[in-house]
C-alpha cells in the first residue's frame, strides 16, 4: 500500500499533485454506460499542513446504503475538525451504478463487496472493484469503510473488523464503538481484501439503507474524528463510549412460528439468557410464541419487518462471554446518556411493548 508522507511533501492523485494543506476534487473513472458515456466517483483529497498517513472514508459500497454518503458528504461541508497532518481520502458513493437504481448491487446483479481486489479483465462488477481498489486502497494506509443492515433491518452503531491485526485492533478500539466485533469479513469485502494488501480496515455497521440517519451520522463523525486523534492527523482528545466490549460470537436469532411479532427490546439493548426479545402472534392476537435470548449479550440488529413466517431472521445478537451486568452498570451512568438517545431514535422503526417474565 502507500508509503507513509513522512517525508513527502506531495500527494499524487490520479495524475495530479495536491500539495499540503490543499483540497482537491477528483472523479475517479470507474465503468461506462450502457451508451458508452464514462461513469465515475467523486472523491475528494484532503491534505493537512504536515505529511502524514492517508486514511480512505468511504460510503455506498452497497448503493442502497446511503447513511455513509450523508457522513462523508458532512465531512466535507462541515468538518468537524482541522486536519493537521496527513492526508484523506473522502468518498461519499462507491457503487454509484447501484444509488442510482436505489439498490445494493451493481447493474450485472453481483454485490461489489464481494469482488475485491477486482480484475481488470472480469466481470463489470470485478473491473469496477479493481478500478476503486488501485486508486483508493491502493493510496491508503488505513480505512474506514461506512455500512447499513440489508434490507428490512437496522443495526445499533457497531465496529467490525480482524482484532488479530494489531493496527485493525487500534482503528477499532479509537473509533469509540460499544459493541467491536471480532472478524476478519467475508471472502472479496473491501476490509478483508484491503487487510490482506497491508492496509488496515474497519468497517462502521448501523442504521438502515435508503435513509441518512441523524443519529447514524453523529455516531460516524466522532468516530471518524477519535481515529484521526489517535494516529496524530487531528488534535484533540478521543470521545469514549461508555462501555466497549469485543466479541468473537454473533448469531442471527430466528422465528419458530408464522406471524406478527411484538418487539420487548431495541437495538443496542443489553439482555440476559432467557430474555424475551420478541413475542409472535397470529392475525386476530392469538400466541405463537415467545422468542427469547440463548445467552447474554446485546442486540445488534433487528428485522423491521413485523410479519415473520418460520424461520425468518428477527434479532442479531452478539454474545458477551462474561454476561452485561457491568454494560448495564455503565449506561446508567452519566456516559449513558448519548447511549439511549442513538437507541431511541434507531429504534423509531419498531414498536416495543413491555416483555413477558423470563423463564424459570
Amino acid at each position: 500500500m502507500s508509503s507513509s508522507e513522512t517525508e513527502a511533501t506531495d500527494f499524487e492523485f490520479l495524475g495530479q499533485t495536491v500539495a499540503l494543506g490543499e483540497r482537491k476534487l477528483f472523479q475517479l473513472p470507474v465503468s461506462e454506460s450502457y451508451s458508452g458515456l464514462l461513469v465515475s466517483i467523486p472523491v475528494q483529497v484532503w491534505r493537512g499542513s504536515r505529511p502524514g498517513p492517508t486514511v480512505f472514508i468511504s460510503g455506498a459500497l452497497h448503493g442502497d446504503e446511503v447513511n455513509g454518503t450523508g457522513v462523508v458528504r458532512s465531512l466535507i461541508l462541515d468538518p468537524p475538525f482541522e486536519l493537521a497532518s496527513g492526508s484523506l481520502l473522502l468518498c461519499p458513493v462507491i457503487n454509484i451504478l447501484g444509488l442510482e437504481r436505489h439498490s445494493r448491487y451493481l447493474p450485472d446483479r453481483r454485490d461489489l463487496n464481494r469482488c475485491f481486489p477486482g480484475s481488470p479483465q472480469g466481470t463489470l462488477s470485478s473491473r469496477y472493484a479493481a478500478h476503486v481498489f488501485s486508486a483508493i486502497v491502493g493510496r491508503s494506509d488505513f480505512g474506514i469503510d461506512l455500512h447499513t443492515g440489508a434490507i428490512r433491518r437496522t443495526n445499533y452503531p457497531n465496529v467490525r473488523g480482524d482484532l488479530g491485526d494489531p493496527a485493525v485492533a487500534r482503528l477499532a478500539r479509537a473509533f469509540g464503538c460499544e459493541i467491536i466485533v471480532n472478524s476478519t469479513g467475508p471472502e472479496g469485502s473491501l476490509r478483508r481484501a484491503a487487510c490482506a494488501a497491508g492496509c488496515p480496515t474497519i468497517i462502521l455497521e448501523a442504521g438502515e439503507v435508503l435513509k441518512i440517519e441523524p443519529s447514524y451520522v453523529e455516531v460516524a463523525r466522532r468516530g471518524i474524528k477519535n481515529v484521526l486523534i489517535d494516529l496524530e492527523m487531528v488534535r484533540g482528545r478521543r470521545s469514549p463510549p461508555p462501555y466497549q466490549a469485543e466479541v468473537d460470537r454473533t448469531r442471527w436469532l430466528r422465528s419458530e412460528s408464522g406471524g406478527l411479532l411484538q418487539f420487548h427490546v431495541a437495538p443496542g439493548d443489553a439482555v440476559n439468557e432467557g430474555q424475551a426479545l420478541a413475542t409472535c402472534s397470529n392475525l386476530v392476537g392469538v400466541e405463537q410464541g415467545v422468542l427469547r435470548s440463548p445467552a447474554p449479550g446485546v442486540v445488534l440488529g433487528m428485522t423491521t419487518l413485523p410479519a415473520v413466517k418460520p424461520g425468518d431472521p428477527v434479532c442479531h445478537l452478539a454474545i458477551v462471554a462474561d454476561g452485561v451486568e457491568s454494560i448495564r452498570k455503565a449506561l446508567k451512568s452519566k456516559r449513558g446518556e448519548s447511549h439511549d438517545r442513538v437507541r431511541d431514535e434507531i429504534a423509531t422503526s419498531l414498536t416495543i411493548s413491555e416483555a413477558p417474565p423470563a423463564l424459570g
